[in-house]
């Protein structure tokens, strides 16, 4: 009977902890949510709820990896077992960070809500909702231990970069056109950058997924499409003025840069 208080008693300590990962999941995935349309409606108000309910999932990084030593330190498991244990570790770590790029979003929409309007804003909402979709996918792949709901999830992550790259291309454009976008556009780019890397750590839980599943990494290659960094927008193609353009040394066979 004792061996199988043990044992009991252990699996309730391991369904304690997953409980501690979905619960954080939830407050991640309300932080995305909330920071997103923090920007959208230019709400300074919730905007600040955002940034000031960051401490919440550091507490509960905490709280679990406390609980996770813990149990390494006192049950020495193996197998399942200490895959559930690493893997809540790593998990919890995504989810912190995911939480930090929340709060630079819901930082950077106080800039931006106090500046006019600019154009490539509608698409921050549009990756918002991707990214959130994304999210959803994983923490439920995680509670259902659904290995093809994650690698699904982990999929999309091509989907957002493309976003990304299109949004890139099309503030620096703006930039050009006029140098009174490049104050919000700047703002802009670095909010799209936080939602590609809220994507990169939500893949990171896919694959933690599959490896506590399945007990492996998974095998493939991750699906990455951010061209961001090869993006090359003309002076020409963004509409500035020939002299303009000739004295940067730009000529017309360059508008094919894009």
């Amino acid at each position: 009977m004792g061996t199988e208080h043990i044992v009991r008693s252990f699996a309730q300590e391991l369904q304690r902890l997953s409980n501690l990962i979905a619960q954080m999941g939830g407050v991640a995935e309300a932080q995305v949510e909330a920071a997103v349309k923090a920007v959208a409606r230019r709400d300074v108000g919730l905007a600040t709820q955002v940034m000031q309910a960051d401490a919440r999932l550091d507490a509960y990084e905490r709280d679990i990896d406390a609980e996770a030593v813990r149990l390494l330190a006192l049950r020495q498991p193996m197998a399942q077992d200490l895959r559930e244990i690493v893997s809540s570790l790593k998990i919890a770590a995504d989810l912190e960070r995911i939480g930090d790029y929340a709060a630079n979003i819901a930082k950077r929409s106080l800039a931006l809500a106090q500046l006019p309007v600019a154009r490539p804003a509608v698409a921050i909402p549009r990756m918002g909702r991707l990214v959130e979709s994304i999210m959803k996918d994983v923490l439920d792949a995680y509670t259902e231990r659904d290995v093809q709901k994650a690698i699904a999830a982990w999929e999309r992550d091509e989907e957002l970069d493309d976003l990304y790259t299109s949004l890139f291309r099309e503030g620096l454009t703006y930039m050009m056109e006029d140098p009174r976008n490049i104050t919000p556009c700047t703002h802009l780019l670095f909010m799209a950058k936080n939602m590609e890397r809220i994507g990169d750590h939500a893949t990171n839980i896919a694959e933690t997924i599959h490896y506590l599943v399945v007990g492996t990494p998974l095998a493939l290659n991750r699906p990455k499409s951010d061209g961001s960094s090869f993006a090359v927008v003309s002076p020409l193609a963004a509409g500035l003025p020939g002299a303009l353009a000739e004295a940067l040394g730009v000529d017309e066979a360059s508008n094919d840069a894009m």
